[in-house]
């Protein structure tokens, strides 16, 4: 995530690195940096999980044309579980608000955010696997269930992490 933060730093007019080296105004300005860059990651997350919220639609459909009304509940955690995970990501206040306007912060505890960050990245590719396992058990009895629980097992990871990022935002306040 450093990456992203970088490259928009990078984007700065002359004005804007002229005006960086007035004081107050660094400070100002690297945290609408920070805030750019925490919508931008949050924002290209939510589309890439809504994407697989999608296929887990279509793979419901596939599940349901295999085994009946019989398998309509089935993956009914997961898809909670994976909707709350985009919710808790769209709707969430920007990270780096006005947590940094009462007190410094480390590159110590950006790195640590930036982690979370990256994390949030992985876990749309965590979907996105599992989902594809499930696609592929879904015309096997035996093996749905295997792939609905790995399903539910990314979702409660997924959620589980998002709580320990904002654990660390709340602890920089």
């Amino acid at each position: 995530m450093t990456d992203l933060y970088q490259l928009i730093v990078a984007q700065r007019s002359s004005f804007e690195n002229l005006m960086a080296k007035v004081p107050g105004y660094r400070g100002y300005k690297e945290a609408t940096d920070r805030r750019a860059a925490d919508r931008m990651i949050r924002e290209h997350v939510v589309a890439l999980l809504k994407q697989q919220f999608m296929r887990l639609i279509e793979v419901e459909k596939k599940i349901l044309t295999a085994g009946g009304l019989a398998q309509a509940s089935l993956t009914r955690e997961a898809k909670s579980s994976l909707q709350n995970f985009i919710d808790r990501i769209n709707t969430a206040m920007p990270g780096y608000s006005g947590f940094y306007d009462a007190k410094k912060v480390g590159s110590e505890q950006l790195e640590k955010i930036y982690s979370f960050d990256a994390a949030l990245l992985s876990y749309a590719d965590k979907f996105r696997d599992a989902i594809t396992a499930l696609d592929a058990a879904a015309a096997d009895k035996a093996a749905l269930p295997g792939a609905v629980t790995q399903l539910e097992a990314v979702g409660t990871e997924a959620n589980a992490a998002y709580a320990l990022r904002e654990n660390v935002l709340t602890e920089i306040a």
